[in-house]
């Protein structure tokens, strides 16, 4: 399997323990991915989730990026309609400032969860609706086109390229091809839905000041180990926060496999669990290396990337090193520049 591969990690918080332990924990796992031969870290935006620490992404990719020195730092991502677009501009402006030549801008258009946190933040379900405005504005700022503020300018955006991502299911696509903006899908379930999105935006791509040409990334779980049953144990432990928070309203903290195996669920639980565990790549590495070269050769992806999560980090990590390994990222630059090419290089 010859694919770059990439990392989005969800700041996921562990049962017992303290909430800056996994924003610390992130940190670490960029560098960790970083020396395996990663070609991107991201860190998501996610606001009042007891299971996820990561609720200011752009201090976190501030925080990542200092920590590491050549991996490429963006978010996975910010939520466009949470936020003014000059002022996302302008962090990113910081960033890639501080970091030249690192820094990706993955963007969103979700709105928090509950109407609390919508009026927390100052917005409301309608505020989607203009995502390819916000999107357009956005460009605006970095390229000094036109914007709807005279004599105001994003500095020190203004005139930096910052590669911007757009995360989306199969109607985000036409956003992002509409934009000139790469295309981040979920695709390692409801994969027909997932090729015909990813044929709409190539047909329609409109090159801008972003990207000259249509670049796919597909996300999703991904586990590894030296069975298929311990790569499904990897699984277990977000699988059963869906399923909690799809029942209770409430996404908690990851607790272990064991216990979450043990545990006695009612029929919808039970339903929406196993559900949860539906969709992933999973297995040895022979198996996982045949079914995600698969995946890349049917979709004709640029990119893979791995947004796994489970309570033991230490299972965790070698699953991304056994993945790593058999995608040959750990060859040193050389063997990765013979296995994507510098033509593929963003």
């Amino acid at each position: 399997m010859t694919i770059r591969l990439s990392v989005l990690d969800r700041s996921r918080t562990r049962r017992d323990r303290p909430q800056g332990e996994a924003l610390r924990d992130t940190v670490r796992f960029a560098q960790q991915a970083e020396a395996l031969g990663y070609h991107r870290f991201w860190v998501s935006e996610h606001h009042s989730v007891p299971g996820v620490a990561g609720s200011a992404p752009t201090v976190l990719a501030a925080a990542v990026a200092a920590a590491t020195s050549r991996i490429r730092v963006g978010t996975g991502g910010v939520m466009l309609p949470n936020h003014r677009t000059l002022v996302v501009a302008e962090q990113f402006g910081v960033l890639e400032s501080l970091f030249p030549g690192r820094i990706d801008m993955g963007l969103g258009r979700s709105v928090g969860f509950t109407d609390g946190i919508r009026r927390a933040l100052g917005t409301d379900k309608d505020a989607m609706a203009d995502f390819a405005g916000q999107l357009a504005e956005l460009e605006g700022w970095f390229t000094g086109g036109p914007r709807p503020y005279d004599g105001v300018h994003a500095r020190p955006a203004e005139g930096l390229r910052v590669p911007a991502f757009v995360l989306a299911n199969e109607a985000g696509a036409d956003l992002a091809a509409a934009a000139g903006a790469a295309l981040v899908i979920g695709g390692l379930s409801g994969e027909e839905r997932m090729l015909a999105a990813v044929a709409r935006y190539r047909a329609a791509f409109r090159p801008s000041a972003w990207w000259r040409r249509p670049y796919v990334v597909v996300a999703g779980n991904v586990a590894v180990a030296a069975t298929r049953e311990e790569a499904r144990r990897l699984l277990v432990p977000e699988a059963w926060a869906l399923a909690h928070a799809r029942t209770h309203g409430a996404f908690p903290p990851l607790e272990p496999a064991e216990e979450t195996e043990a545990r006695a669920m009612g029929e919808r639980e039970r339903r929406l669990y196993e559900d949860g565990l539906r969709g992933h790549i999973h297995g040895t590495e022979d198996e996982v290396s045949a079914a995600l070269g698969a995946l890349v050769e049917r979709s004709g992806a640029d990119e893979v990337l791995v947004t796994t999560s489970s309570y033991d980090r230490e299972a965790l990590l070698d699953s991304y090193g056994r993945l790593a390994r058999l995608a040959g990222l750990t060859a040193g630059p050389a063997g990765r520049e013979r296995l994507t090419g510098p033509a593929r290089r963003a």
